[in-house]
């Protein structure tokens, strides 16, 4: 009766697609789950190692910071503006995400090809090595990391990949025994335990191995020769909401490239200042404590600024003056630059005619009464008032070179930043906040201004359009700090306000109403608030 068709009779056994999709879909899902097994050993074998060679080689990181360097100027200040200061987590978390994605193909291409599956694992690694020697101080030690990532990551795809094959074979072929299956996701399961394990410890190993704190700890400052005065009385109008004068160090603003800390025990630190100079000089720490150190009150503003951005913080800085020190050394006619090289390879470059108009720049070795903490630069970092961090502070600082713009260009301005630096004036409405509610009536509103190095010396407010209206200005500190404002704005009226400030230096020169962003030399315009009257 071969004509005739028995399908879905009650007599016959009928086929079960659903089941075979499942197992199919099964199938893949533990290929996947081995390429991410595979990805989470090499980024475990890789902290591991980098526990060894240094932090800033783990593949991940060595690959953030290439990132970083490689990034459009464009998508940096995308980066800033909306991240803020969680740019680095966002970042990192992306190449992450990247690497589990890239995992999960190469986990399914090994279904079929484990060789193939494995080398794009293993391209992970070369990456990373690529990454780790594109840096400005990179050593030959620093591709170890990445290269053990990508052999370690390829071996162990290879291997589940073969473990697979053998436990879980095409559709039609005879399935394997539960004992290889429950092989299979013991070997995957210990390998990301494994992998976990190892990258932690490998992390908490090298923080352990790089902690400066007890030598940090150790330090003891010893008084200035030359200290700063007292702040004046009613440098802070004691306005609810307003910004402290000054700023404790945890919430000091950090903008910077470093993915990961440079952690330098001061006790094998050593400065080189070299170039364009008579006389080079080789400092260590205890040098620069046996120095007279002179204390400096200054604001330092980051050129990533936004209007009316937080990016600007003021503090106490204790140090050696950098005039003096090169002074010592005898520049040379013709140079025009000092080139300070960070720990980590970046360059900021501080016109020299800033360094010897008269103005304090320093080599700070502390910030309000301590040392300096690790995020800003321990042990020794530059502070030059009136210029953006990007031309005259270089944090972790281990050379600087008298130089000339022809002869080198630092870091930002090879992309695109302008040389000089200078701060732009700018003020900020600190209060009432943005889209406040406040009673009808009389409103005071309160802010903060700057123009380091030339001083505040007018601040108006304005709302909804009307004519500017002189604020009251606090205590002045002195030309390099922020100054503070109130106003009183009489009779607010019910309804929704736009209230606008502007600043004035002591040049004369009004804060410009254009609108423009920070690259290449610092952001302006006016800052504005709007309220609602109640």
């Amino acid at each position: 009766m071969g004509g005739v068709s028995t399908e879905g009779t009650p007599d016959t056994e009928p086929a079960d697609p659903p089941r075979g999709r499942r197992t199919r879909v099964l199938r893949l899902a533990a290929a996947a789950a081995t390429g991410l097994a595979a990805a989470a050993a090499a980024v475990g074998t890789g902290e591991l190692v980098a526990a060894f060679t240094g932090p800033d080689a783990s593949p991940v990181l060595a690959v953030g910071s290439a990132a970083i360097d490689l990034t459009p100027t464009p998508l940096k200040e995308y980066a800033v503006r909306t991240f803020g200061t969680n740019d680095k987590p966002v970042l990192l978390g992306g190449i992450h995400l990247t690497m589990a994605a890239l995992a999960v193909v190469a986990g399914l291409v090994a279904l079929r090809r484990p060789a193939l599956g494995a080398g794009i694992v293993g391209a992970f690694g070369a990456v990373g090595v690529w990454a780790a020697l594109s840096r400005p101080t990179a050593t030959a030690a620093d591709a170890l990391p990445s290269l053990a990532a990508g052999l370690a990551g390829a071996a162990v795809l290879h291997l589940l990949a073969r473990r697979l094959r053998t436990a879980s074979p095409r559709s039609g072929a005879p399935a394997a025994p539960g004992p290889a299956r429950r092989t299979l996701l013991a070997a995957t399961g210990g390998t990301v335990a494994a992998a976990a394990l190892a990258g932690v410890g490998g992390r908490r190993l090298a923080d352990s191995r790089q902690d400066v704190g007890a030598a940090r700890g150790a330090v003891r400052l010893p008084p200035p020769v030359r200290p700063a005065a007292a702040l004046p009385r009613g440098v802070h109008p004691g306005v609810a909401g307003l910004t402290p004068f000054t700023t404790a160090n945890g919430d000091f603003y950090r903008v910077d490239t470093a993915l990961t800390l440079p952690r330098i025990d001061p006790r094998r630190w050593s400065l080189r200042v070299h170039g364009l100079v008579d006389r080079p000089l080789l400092l260590s720490f205890d040098d620069l404590l046996q120095q007279p150190l002179e204390e400096l009150d200054a604001t330092l503003v980051c050129v990533s600024n936004e209007v009316g951005g937080t990016y600007a913080s003021t503090t106490r800085w204790l140090g050696v003056p950098i005039a003096g020190l090169l002074r010592r050394a005898g520049v040379r006619p013709g140079a025009d630059q000092l080139l300070g090289r960070s720990k980590d390879g970046m360059t900021i470059g501080t016109p020299m005619d800033a360094l010897l108009d008269g103005r304090r720049g320093l080599l700070a070795l502390a910030m309000d009464g301590e040392p300096l903490p690790v995020a800003h630069g321990f042990p020794c970092r530059t502070v030059v008032p009136g210029l953006y961090g990007y031309t005259s502070a270089t944090k972790w600082l281990v050379d600087l070179e008298v130089t000339t713009f022809a002869a080198h260009d630092p870091y930002w301005v090879r992309r695109g930043w302008d040389r000089t630096g200078t701060v732009r004036t700018a003020s900020r409405i600190d209060v009432p906040a943005p889209f406040a509610r406040v009673p009808a009536g009389d409103v005071t509103v309160a802010g903060t201004a700057w123009a380091t190095h030339r001083g505040i010396a007018a601040v108006e407010v304005r709302t909804d359009g009307g004519p500017w209206t002189q604020a009251r200005l606090a205590t002045d500190a002195g030309p390099d700090l922020w100054r503070q404002w109130t106003y009183e704005w009489r009779g607010a009226r019910p309804g929704t306000h736009r209230i606008e400030v502007r600043a004035t230096d002591t040049a004369g020169a009004v804060q410009t109403e254009e609108r423009t962003p920070p690259f290449p030399s610092g952001a302006t315009g006016l800052h504005s608030t709007v309220v609602t009257v109640t």
